[in-house]
């Protein structure tokens, strides 16, 4: 059984910066892509942050220069640190990880069930 666990959200004042941590369980033979989405009040999810096995990584352009995606493998987590944080920035964050399990040969994209982000004006 799979599962991704979010946590590090909550209420802050704009300026402020907050790390929100992603730690994936399960049977797993390796873990692919990462990446961090979220979803505004009234707005589509979409892609914050990206990063590949590899370490290749992509970032939305509203939060470039801003947040930063990194990875540890061997804890099986994925994080986001967020400095500088605006109003807009407030939405639900959540992890995914494209990964593959043990005694399967192909992969498929798991899901966390959010952390709440929201910055004060």
């Amino acid at each position: 059984q799979v599962q991704l666990v979010e946590s590090g959200g909550g209420l802050v004042q704009t300026g402020r910066s907050l790390n929100l941590s992603c730690v994936v369980s399960g049977s797993i033979r390796s873990i692919n892509d990462m990446g961090w989405y979220r979803q505004a009040p009234g707005q589509q999810r979409e892609l914050v942050a990206k990063i590949t096995s590899g370490g290749s990584i992509n970032y939305a352009d509203s939060v470039k220069g801003r947040f930063t995606i990194s990875r540890d493998n061997v804890k099986n987590s994925v994080y986001l640190q967020m400095n500088s944080l605006k109003p807009e920035d407030t939405a639900v964050y959540y992890c995914n990880a494209h990964l593959t399990l043990r005694d399967f040969y192909n992969g498929m994209a798991y899901w966390g069930k959010g952390t709440l982000v929201t910055v004060s004006s």
